[in-house]
């Protein structure tokens, strides 16, 4: 529509800029890409020059820059961007929000949330399935959501045979009172099975500092994190072997990369289709340095700082919250400090507020 005739790919995420070839991207090579999952350029973890990137896009004349990618990568184009500023080259950069995390700040959801959603909850169908069919049986599913807890929460809400949710925003304990023993233990005696989905991130303050690699990061700089999954599942098996009157089949399920390699379904589909005109339009009329996004509904153009400043969280004191409370009828884990301090931390007065205020101060 706009007559533009040269497209490049850059293959193998940002060092591709500098480190691997390009694909030219003409309507037959991408015509059913949309019908595969994974990508055809290629990803890549950090580690990038922005120096040598800015570089090679000035000596290949490219004039618009797309970036598609999570929060990690929606902070590499918002360094690219202050860099072609800097220069002052009339290059326009724009980032379109993709990633199954859901961990993109102000954007309403990112693209791929709905897909991983769906296909979690053919993970938890699975592990029902399974901890129905044996003696007191658990299934225990780990989720994606390094530090956000979104997929667990939407993909609990959604199948309704999770007995218990943990996410990183919620902190939880395993011994004692209230803690998770003593709700599986109910649980069985009361159901004979149950499900429990814990995300990647959960729990990484209860593994033993001994067994902790939690000052090694990985070439973005996120913290690597050990397997909450397996460690959960041995920790459950060794407690109902202390148990000497109590039978307990626990059955473990990583659908990690299942996940993440399927297709988009028809919802993320359309949602894709809408970020990749939006973006195109923005540019066009001259925008930059934006990521492009639903807000409240309205497709919107989002300076970076504003959606790299902070990551998305699951808000454990919100409505959303409490309703997966009430499906699972687990405990909070949470003591009435616990709740003050979520509280505390989401208080943030807003502009408006802060206008009133001072115009309050102006008549005293």
């Amino acid at each position: 529509m706009y007559g533009v005739s040269r497209i490049l790919g850059i293959e193998g995420g940002y060092r591709g800029f500098y480190a691997r070839n390009t694909i030219p991207l003409t309507p037959k090579f991408v015509n059913d890409i949309h019908k595969r999952g994974g990508t055809v350029l290629g990803t890549s973890r950090g580690g990038h020059d922005t120096m040598k990137i800015v570089d090679n896009i000035q000596d290949r004349g490219v004039n618009q820059v797309y970036i598609i990618g999570g929060d990690g990568t929606q902070k590499g184009a918002a360094v690219i961007f202050e860099e072609i500023r800097r220069r002052g080259l009339e290059v326009a950069v724009v980032g379109i929000p993709k990633t199954i995390d859901n961990d993109i700040a102000v954007i309403d959801k990112s693209f791929g949330f709905d897909t991983a959603v769906e296909e979690a909850q053919r993970a938890i169908n699975a592990a029902h399935v399974e901890a129905e069919s044996v003696e007191n049986g658990i299934g225990l599913v780990k989720l994606m959501g390094r530090y956000s807890g979104f997929i667990a929460m939407y993909a609990t809400l959604a199948s309704r045979d999770v007995d218990c949710c943990l996410i990183p925003e919620s902190p939880f304990y395993l011994e004692g009172k209230g803690g998770l023993f003593e709700y599986i233990e109910k649980r069985l005696k009361e159901n004979e099975h149950m499900v429990i989905v814990v995300a990647e991130g959960a729990g990484q303050d209860l593994i033993a500092e001994s067994v902790r690699s939690m000052h090694n990061e990985d070439p973005s700089g996120n913290m690597l994190l050990l397997d909450i999954g397996l460690w959960l599942s041995q920790k459950i098996k060794d407690h109902f072997a202390r148990k000497q009157n109590m039978v307990m089949n626990l059955k473990y399920i990583d659908p990690t990369y299942m996940i993440r390699a399927i297709p988009s379904n028809a919802s993320d589909n359309v949602y894709c289709t809408l970020l990749a005109h939006s973006a195109i339009h923005g540019a066009m009329a001259g925008y930059t340095g934006f990521t492009v996004g639903l807000v409240n509904g309205r497709h919107t153009y989002i300076p970076f700082h504003r959606v790299t400043e902070k990551r998305n969280r699951v808000v454990i004191t919100d409505r959303m919250w409490a309703r997966l409370l009430s499906s699972t009828n687990q405990p909070s884990f949470l003591s009435a400090k616990d709740i003050e301090e979520a509280k505390k931390a989401q208080q943030q007065p807003t502009q408006l507020l802060d206008e009133r205020k001072s115009l309050d101060d102006g008549c005293h």
